[in-house]
Parts: structure tokens; C-alpha cells; sequence
């Protein structure tokens, strides 16, 4: 049994810990990461004896070293665009630019809108108050009593005698539409 004391713990959890996120450990049953094969020279092209096995080199850490001029090269292609695609991303942004301007416009055309609904449903608000105020006047100054007698007295008026009423019988419906007149009733 192996022995387990808080170092040996402690890293077995960082190798688990660094397998888990997929990142392979170097050892006899992985193959060592960057590895190319070692150029020989001409000189030790040579058969070697007994020993068929290619000879490695580990790459540094970081990039292999590249031709300063392949560098530039391939710099300048990674920045270049084509004309298409700059004639494309020019009629994108004008496109774009051209909606965003018109919905600003559009907002502040529904804003002032909003803002006139609201000036005018104020403006009926108050007319609304003073046909009210106006109304009651004119009904708390007007006397019934009054105007029957201006009505009998000064014009002639009378109510209605039993010969000047009609009467006449509603069928089932609810209301009446009267598109002519009425007829005499029998008696």
C-alpha cells in the first residue's frame, strides 16, 4: 500500500486536477508534446549499431523561429482585405448608419407626438370642466316652474287633450323605429 501523507495528497489532487481540464502529463505512456526528429549530419548519417531508434529534439517553448521576411509576409496578408470586402463593409455601414439616424428620427417624431396627445387630452380635460361648471349654472338658474308659466300664460300653451293622444302597442323588440308616421288608432 502506498503511503499518504498530506504532500503526497496534496499531489496526487493537482496532477487529477490538471488531467481534468485535459492537459496531458509527460511519461512513459504519453508521448512527450513538441517533438520533432533531430537532423543528422552528413557525417553521422552513418548506421548506427545496434541502436534503430530516431534520435528527438524538444522544440523550445514558444514559437519556432521563422524567416523574418516569411514573418512580414505573412503579416501584410493577414491585414489585407480586398476590395470587395471593403466596398461591402462601406455599404454595410452606411446602411446601418442610415437606420440608426432614421429611427432617431422616427423616436423623436413619436415623442413629439406623445407629448401633443398630451397637451390636448389636458386642454379637453379642462374645457371638460368648464362645460360641466357651465352646465350646472345654467340648470341650478333655470326654474321649471318658471318657464310653465311663461308657457301657459304668455304663449298659449296647454297640455294635451285626449283626443290629441295616440296610442299604439310595442310588439316584442325593445325599442321602436319609426320610419313613418303613426297610424290613427280605432275606437
Amino acid at each position: 500500500m502506498e503511503r499518504t501523507n498530506r504532500a503526497v495528497t496534496n499531489r496526487k489532487s493537482k496532477v487529477n486536477a490538471r488531467n481534468a481540464r485535459g492537459m496531458y502529463v509527460d511519461g512513459n505512456t504519453v508521448r512527450r508534446l513538441q517533438e520533432v526528429p533531430a537532423r543528422r549530419s552528413a557525417a553521422s548519417r552513418k548506421p548506427s549499431q545496434g541502436n534503430n531508434r530516431i534520435e528527438t529534439r524538444t522544440v523550445s517553448a514558444g514559437k519556432p523561429k521563422v524567416n523574418p521576411q516569411r514573418q512580414r509576409t505573412r503579416e501584410r496578408a493577414a491585414m489585407s482585405m480586398g476590395r470587395g470586402f471593403v466596398a461591402f463593409l462601406a455599404v454595410m455601414s452606411v446602411a446601418v448608419l442610415f437606420c440608426c439616424v432614421n429611427y432617431l428620427q422616427l423616436k423623436a417624431e413619436l415623442t413629439g407626438k406623445i407629448k401633443n396627445v398630451a397637451s390636448l387630452e389636458t386642454e379637453w380635460s379642462q374645457l371638460k370642466e368648464e362645460n360641466d361648471a357651465y352646465e350646472s349654472q345654467v340648470t341650478s338658474e333655470t326654474d321649471l316652474n318658471q318657464i310653465k308659466k311663461i308657457a301657459i300664460g304668455r304663449l298659449g300653451m296647454t297640455y294635451p287633450s285626449d283626443t290629441q293622444k295616440r296610442t299604439y302597442s310595442v310588439p316584442s323588440s325593445s325599442y321602436v323605429r319609426q320610419y313613418q308616421d303613426v297610424p290613427e288608432s280605432k275606437r
